[in-house]
Parts: C-alpha cells; sequence; structure tokens
C-alpha cells in the first residue's frame, strides 16, 4: 500500500527546519565540531599514539656435549626364523651383558628394534634361509668413556654399530644463557632506534620466542674396525640458539 504524503504538509516541514537552522547547529556541523575541538585537545582524532618499539635479538650460547648416544645391533642368520632368532637373542644377550658392564644402567638401554626376515635366493621366490636383528639404544654419559663402550659392544658380538649422536646434559641451562643473550641483543637494537628516533626507551610490554631456537645437534659416525683398539670419539662444540622478538615501551 503507498503513502501519499499532502505536498501541503511536505511544505510545512521545510519551513520549520529553514526557521529552526538559526538558533541550533544540525547534527553535521555539531559533529563536525566535537571533532575539531577533540583534535585541538590531542585526542584520538589526532592520531594513535606510539605502541613502542618492536626488536628481533637473538644469542647463542657454546658448549662441549657430554652425553653420546648410540645403536648397538646383532644380526644373525640360520635355516630356520626359530633358530635365527634363538641365535640373535643369544647374542644380544652378551652384548647387554657387555654394556652393564661399561657402567650403562636402566634408562640408558632401551631396545629399538627386533625382527626376523626369509632371504630368498637369486630368483627373488626361494628361500634360502632367515635371518634376526636386534637393536639396542644406548646412553653413554661419560664421553671419556664412550669409546670403551664401543668396544665393549663389539667385543661382545655387536656387528651393526651406528652412532654418536652428542648433546647436552644441561641443554636447558645453555638454552638460557642463549635467552639471556638474545634478550640483551634486543635491548641493544631497541636503545639504537630510541636514540636515533629521540624516545626514551622503557619496559618491555611484549615478548615472543621465535621459531628455530634450541639445540642444534652435532652428529657422526664411527665404527669399531678391531675390538682390541679404542674408538676415539670427538666431542666438538654444540651451539644453543635463541630468538627473542620484543616489543619495548617508549616515552
Amino acid at each position: 500500500m503507498k503513502i501519499a504524503v499532502p505536498l501541503a504538509a511536505f511544505a510545512a516541514v521545510l519551513v520549520l527546519a529553514a526557521c529552526s537552522g538559526g538558533d541550533e547547529p544540525d547534527a553535521a556541523v555539531a559533529g563536525n565540531s566535537a571533532v575539531a575541538d577533540l583534535a585541538a585537545l590531542g585526542g584520538p582524532a589526532a592520531g594513535a599514539s606510539s605502541e613502542g618499539i618492536t626488536v628481533t635479538g637473538s644469542g647463542t650460547a657454546r658448549a662441549v656435549p657430554d652425553v653420546a648416544e648410540w645403536s648397538f645391533g646383532v644380526r644373525s642368520d640360520a635355516g630356520s626364523a626359530d633358530e635365527a632368532l634363538r641365535s640373535n637373542s643369544q647374542a644380544m644377550e652378551r652384548v647387554l651383558a657387555a654394556l652393564r658392564s661399561a657402567g650403562l644402567r636402566g634408562a640408558d638401554l632401551r631396545t629399538e628394534q627386533v625382527s626376523v626376515y626369509p632371504r630368498t635366493g637369486a630368483d627373488g621366490l626361494s628361500v634360502d634361509g632367515y635371518s634376526a636383528s636386534n637393536t639396542v639404544h644406548a646412553v653413554v654419559r661419560d664421553l671419556d668413556a664412550a669409546g670403551d663402550v664401543v668396544d665393549a659392544a663389539v667385543g661382545a658380538g655387536a656387528n651393526e654399530v651406528y652412532g654418536p649422536t652428542l648433546s647436552l646434559a644441561d641443554a636447558r641451562g645453555q638454552y638460557r644463557d642463549a635467552v639471556d643473550s638474545a634478550y640483551a641483543d634486543a635491548r641493544a637494537r631497541a636503545e639504537a632506534i630510541a636514540e636515533e628516533a629521540g624516545l626514551g626507551l622503557g619496559a618491555p610490554v611484549a615478548i615472543v620466542e621465535g621459531a628455530g631456537g634450541g639445540v642444534m645437534p652435532y652428529e657422526a659416525e664411527a665404527a669399531a674396525q678391531d675390538a682390541a683398539l679404542s674408538v676415539p670419539v670427538e666431542p666438538g662444540v654444540q651451539e644453543v640458539t635463541a630468538t627473542l622478538t620484543v616489543t619495548f615501551a617508549t616515552s
């Protein structure tokens, strides 16, 4: 349904608006005046206040690894799966006994894998026998004894040796040192920027730990060629890194 507005009524509204315009500002004028007054007082309409200086700092702590991890394996071949597994288990028992005699205990020894699989002939179809494999993970917490541990394992029958993977016993402590260095770097960067901009630097208001921090492991491989020889293990140096993104307040 359409609603018709009489022209006389519409004209009356226009007259009333014209008569009242001389006494009070309309809404648009009043709004513009408020914005102007706020801008004159330095309020939000004049521009957003500074949120501070955000910088990214990085730090590194270096330390000599003091833990070595190895994998010692035994592979045995036999005519049947049962015989191969039995022979392999006996050989691994001797390796474990040697590792325990070398000082490894409890959580320092962990079985990684046990497997039995057929050996096929040249045609790829006929079965010539079976192989059994058993691998134990060993953690050596005294690097001075690492060579002797390898010698003991190989002397006891380990014919597969992988490692070492070198790490830090106190990786968290080294990381804290790297974080301290990263924060100092961030603070120095922020101070340089603040000085250039003529600003005073305040306390940090936000800190975000960056990706990529942590221990960068050094890995090497060694194999015992003769159980009578001591396997040399050089630990080298590990770098523990940290990255921080810090926002400092300014004045």
